[in-house]
């Protein structure tokens, strides 16, 4: 006879017909993950043959088959009476006997004479939680669930929920057979999460299917905030390599605002205010994330496939558990990712902006909905704004060409939907309800990275399908520009072969925005607002040079994971000196130039007493990523270096710093923007492992013009042939001497003969901004074939 009750140490994947996905999934990892230290709160399963049993002993197949043969799934006019039919069925009946008395009975030997103690009663259909269909929200669960009677409603009202209105649409989206569902219910000890931390993990990232990395999000409170998107969580990435070589894992963070945490009150469940002094730390310690990410890491081995993972930290007992994982249902199932190339072109401010879902630009009118009774609104084609949106929602959901809210983060409801249904989302914007208006027309941007903006109008925009498989391999490396750390998930979702210009500066400026000298002399600086301003942005150091380099070495290492083990280049700060003065605190630090783009910048600053220590941080940073992260894809570039005495003492200085060339495989690449270095190329191969061609400082030097200057802007012209005989001159002797050369500029996109000049002349790497990489690559392919026909004629 099938059994009714079954504990979770006794339960494995291969029981997911008796007892579900969920709690399956449950009783695989105590019984098999435990020794390897994954903790799993306890608990049992009652089977689908209990809830079967109990349909049977009340007949209520036949008539909850009859109620559903009412229901018209062309309009899903009557889907809520239907379900509600359905439901009421189920809850006016009772258990049988025995069912009833064996529950109670496994209730009391977990709950161990406790009478206080809580649980979770979760759902777990068993067609739940599989590598196909993932019924995320579709079923409900319970939370601090008390006393027998109460466990025994639970288990009831989960029976009950495989007919919710959101599970029956489900289904028929799925072709699913009502009937042959079954429901399992846990029974699961509670962690008590309610006073600690709760959250999601992917262990690959949920966007673009990066599989180096764990993307972790957290809240205070219980996880059904998170679940829900009515908190901004605090978000992590871990690098897996890193993790398994006992390393920092970490490689990025952001602190969410978590402005509400859900908590226990007499009645269930109730939202209540985060302490300020809660919301402006992270719910979790650098090593309870190490923890954490391997656990990712072990249950992802497991299982061979990625995973999606909700886990709890009790705030009783400070310990971590797992309280859920299943298949990943975006990227795992082996979807051809499309790739689509959208430009558009605007000087207008956006008028909300949040956390960008999906790759895409939208336009529509808007519906604000507040709950289901203004699901009568959203018509096909609409932009649906919400503060939240819940499971309920699903089959209005799918009319939507796009989803924003106020609240949520990329594990929300809202985000996991959208991903289902292949549209973008805007979460987390805070003031899209208020902002946005009935009817209003708008163009919703995701293709700029992480951030999603909304602007006012139907905009213009271009999208063009990337063919992939036309792109075929090439010999000359297409690299990409970056300046955005935000923007190279997506990148390295795209063909390439690292990155060649990864821009410091930008990172200094937007990420960071206090000048290297102002941190290092902190304690000296005036008093007064910019201080202040200093202070609030460093507030988590207590020595502000520690903000610097490790902020710095996250974005880098953010680019640097995402690209892995692809080779990524970052270009040391090449601002000048008008443009640092813009920093906090740089106005004290930086001279005023006549001509800044000649002056104090690149080389000469790094071993110069003004800005030597600013130039210590960044050698602590990249020193952080490659020895800590263990990303040794990590290279660096020294721009505008004027002599090769001077690239000397910059190396020397890296050296102080411990960060020397050679060692654990550094590789220091030297910008070719100077003239100089051209003509001295043999002598700069000799303390540089490679070159790369700035061309638009080289033709500005070389031709002796002003680039920004209007009246002679048109002599401005990289296929001049001086400019042209510098580059030929260079890659000639660099690989004389056996070291490489990349070029890094818009005009071998923009110009197919500027690239079979560079093909030609067998240049190592071309690297390209973001939005010129695909017609890069399509120009380097033609340049290649003409190479090899070109090669063939002269050898006849």
């Amino acid at each position: 006879m099938e059994p009714m009750i079954i504990p979770f140490e006794n339960v494995t994947i291969k029981d997911v017909n008796r007892v579900g996905g969920k709690n399956a999934s449950l009783g695989e990892m105590i019984k098999t993950l435990s020794s390897a230290g994954v903790r799993v709160p306890g608990g049992f399963a009652i089977t689908v043959a209990a809830y079967q049993q109990f349909m049977a002993h009340n007949t209520l197949f036949g008539l909850v088959q009859d109620a559903l043969n009412h229901f018209d799934p062309r309009t899903l006019d009557n889907l809520s009476e239907v379900a509600a039919k359905c439901r009421n069925l189920i809850l006016t009946n009772d258990f049988p006997p025995g069912l009833k008395k064996e529950i109670i009975t496994a209730y009391h030997q977990i709950a161990l004479g406790n009478a206080g103690v809580s649980f979770a009663v979760r759902s777990s259909a068993n067609a739940e939680d599989s590598a196909t269909a993932s019924f995320a929200g579709q079923h409900d669960s319970f939370l601090n669930v008390v006393g027998e009677e109460a466990i025994l409603l639970a288990v009831k009202k989960c029976y009950a929920s495989l007919f919710n209105d959101r599970a029956i649409k489900y289904r028929v989206d799925n072709n699913i057979s009502h009937m042959l569902i079954g429901q399992s219910v846990g029974i699961q000890q509670m962690v008590r999460a309610d006073i600690g931390c709760a959250g999601v993990a992917f262990t690959i990232e949920p966007e673009n299917g990066n599989p180096n990395l764990i993307y972790i999000t957290g809240a205070w409170g219980l996880g059904e905030t998170i679940v829900q998107g009515a908190v901004n969580t605090d978000e992590f990435y871990l690098f897996k390599p890193a993790l398994e070589k006992g390393l920092n894992g970490i490689t990025w963070r952001c602190l969410g605002s978590k402005q509400q945490m859900m908590v226990y009150d007499y009645n269930g469940t109730v939202l209540k205010s985060t302490p300020t002094y809660m919301t402006d730390r992270f719910v979790l310690s650098d090593e309870e994330l190490t923890l954490l990410g391997n656990w990712c890491r072990t249950i992802e081995g497991h299982y061979k496939q990625p995973m999606d993972i909700e886990w709890a930290k009790d705030g009783l007992t400070g310990q971590l558990f797992i309280v859920q994982a299943r298949p990943e249902t975006i990227h795992r199932a082996g979807k051809k990712i499309e790739l689509k190339e959208f430009s558009i072109k605007t000087t207008a401010t956006p008028i909300v902006t949040g956390k960008a879902v999906g790759h895409k630009i939208v336009s529509g009118r808007v519906v604000i909905v507040k709950s289901l009774a203004d699901s009568w609104k959203v018509k096909d084609g609409d932009i649906l704004v919400a503060d939240i949106t819940n499971p309920d929602w699903n089959a209005l959901l799918k009319k939507a060409v796009c989803i924003v809210t106020n609240k949520g983060g990329r594990t929300s409801h809202a985000s996991i939907i959208a991903r289902e249904l292949g549209i973008p989302a805007v979460v987390g914007t805070l003031h899209a309800t208020e902002r946005l208006s009935d009817g209003q027309i708008v163009t919703v941007v995701c293709t700029s990275g992480d951030t999603g903006e909304v602007f006012a109008g139907k905009l213009e925009w271009t999208e063009q399908l990337v063919e992939v498989d036309r792109l075929s391999h090439t010999n000359t490396k297409p690299m990409f520009i970056l300046a955005d750390p935000q923007k190279a998930l997506q990148c390295a979702s795209y063909p390439n072969e690292g990155v060649g210009l990864l821009r410091m500066e930008f990172i200094i400026n937007s990420t960071l925005q206090i000048h290297p000298m102002a941190l290092v002399n902190f304690n000296e600086l005036p008093e007064g607002n910019e201080k202040n301003q200093i202070n609030a942005l460093t507030r988590h150091y207590a020595d502000k040079k520690e903000f610097f380099v490790e902020k710095l070495a996250e974005s880098i290492g953010l680019v640097a994971a995402a690209f892995y083990p692809k080779e990524v280049i970052v270009r040391m700060s090449d601002f000048k000196t008008n443009e640092y003065r813009k920093l906090l605190g740089g106005h004290l630090y930086e001279p005023e130039e006549e001509n800044p783009m000649l002056g104090f910048r690149g080389a000469s600053r790094y071993y110069n007493d003004r800005y030597k220590k600013g130039f210590g941080l960044e050698c602590a940073a990249i020193r952080m990523v490659r020895e800590q992260m263990g990303l040794t894809n990590v290279k660096v570039m020294i721009p505008f270096c004027r002599t090769v005495s001077e690239g000397k003492k910059v190396l020397e200085t890296m050296k102080e710093f411990g960060l020397e060339r050679g060692k654990h495989g550094l590789e220091v690449y030297v910008m070719a923007e100077i003239p100089s270095n051209i003509l001295l190329a043999e002598d700069f191969a000799d303390i540089f492992d490679g070159f790369s061609i700035g061309s638009n400082d080289l033709t500005q030097l070389t031709l002796g013009l002003d680039r920004d200057s209007a009246i002679v802007s048109d002599l401005f012209n990289e296929n001049n042939e001086a400019i042209l005989a510098q580059i030929r001159h260079l890659i000639v002797t660099a690989h004389e001497k056996g070291v490489k050369v990349g070029l890094c500029g818009q005009a071998p996109s923009d110009n197919a003969d500027f690239a079979k000049f560079l093909v030609s002349c067998s240049i190592d790497s071309i690297s390209f901004n973001a939005d010129a990489l695909l017609k890069g690559i399509e120009n380097i392919i033609v340049a290649e074939k003409l190479k090899v026909s070109e090669t063939e004629l002269t050898t006849r």
